[in-house]
């Protein structure tokens, strides 16, 4: 049902490239990729998401961030966003993306948005790199 998913953020160097990378340990065979709402092409996956990703024996040391475009969201069969905001930038986008877009943390008690811990402490990363694999977690039953 959906082989082919798509995980955004802003910057696509915290949290989609990690969530990416849970996703495709999880799911193999299924096609998952992620890019940035405003994203800073090229660059590498953030240091201290890399490190956290490296401790869950995820390897995004390959990333490379890139703008999502309309070309993306229509290939996507799902679409996983941070927040609420993001889930209207997609709608705003390409409105024929709406139904397939949701929350990472669609299955998690009251929906949060993920914060996006960028320039943050290491504690705000860590945090978020527990709710993204929550997230992750939760989605995984609906995914295979």
């Amino acid at each position: 049902m959906f082989g082919h998913i798509l995980v955004l953020c802003i910057g696509n160097i915290c949290r989609s490239p990690v969530a990416e990378a849970l996703l495709k340990a999880n799911l193999p065979g299924k096609i998952v990729e992620s890019a940035g709402l405003g994203a800073l092409v090229g660059h590498g996956a953030d240091p201290t998401a890399a490190g956290l990703a490296e401790q869950a024996g995820l390897d995004v040391r390959a990333h490379k961030a890139r703008q999502v475009d309309t070309e993306h969201l229509r290939r996507a069969d799902l679409i996983l966003v941070m927040s609420e905001s993001q889930r209207a930038q997609v709608r705003s986008q390409d409105p024929a993306a709406a139904g397939k877009t949701m929350l990472l943390s669609h299955w998690l008690p009251g929906k949060p948005d993920i914060p996006d811990p960028y320039k943050k402490s290491p504690e705000a990363f860590e945090h978020v790199h527990d709710m993204i694999q929550n997230a992750v977690q939760a989605w995984l039953p609906k995914l295979k």
